[in-house]
């Protein structure tokens, strides 16, 4: 089992070692559930180890996490990257190339909000970057925290209009 535990961990660290963005929780759980490589209990225990371990870190939403590798996990990567067969490596790589532009643009667009301390308000944070590059960073206070959630939720679909409109009021 041990074995097992730490192809998975090698799976992860991978994954996240060939992209130039932050993947999701859901990212990394739906190509292993996919690929029918373990179950979603266990993907999040490792999930979990790695960070325990630091050799990867969060950052959370209120509807998701994205996941960075650390440089300790690069080097860990380096001594077990045989524990994961050129195969699952192939799996990993078509997957990349298959799911690329959904990939980028479910890390690229995303909005978190936060309960102002001291005040009666939310504060609502909508991005939008290109790799890690930002492109909109654009902060809201409203009033309640169900406000907060509908534009966190309408920016998903929203972002695109949103960055047009802003644009072309600006550059007017």
């Amino acid at each position: 089992m041990a074995d097992l535990n730490t192809m998975y961990r090698v799976i992860i660290l991978y994954m996240l070692s060939k992209v130039e963005f932050p993947l999701t929780n859901t990212q990394i759980t739906n190509f292993i559930l996919e690929k029918d490589y373990t179950n979603y209990f266990t993907v999040q225990q490792t999930i979990a180890d790695l960070l325990s371990s630091e050799l990867i870190t969060a950052e959370s939403t209120h509807s998701n996490t994205r996941y960075r590798i650390t440089e300790d996990g690069r080097k860990t990567l380096t001594l077990f990257h045989d524990k994961i067969s050129p195969e699952i490596k192939e799996d990993i790589s078509s997957y990349f190339k298959e799911h690329h532009y959904e990939l980028v643009r479910e890390t690229a667009v995303y909005a978190d909000y936060y309960k102002v301390a001291g005040a009666d308000s939310y504060q609502v944070r909508c991005h939008i970057r290109n790799l890690e590059i930002p492109v909109l960073d654009l902060s809201l206070r409203v009033q309640t925290k169900e406000q907060a959630r509908v534009i966190c939720d309408n920016w998903e679909t929203e972002n695109d209009e949103v960055y047009a409109l802003l644009m072309d009021m600006l550059l007017k």
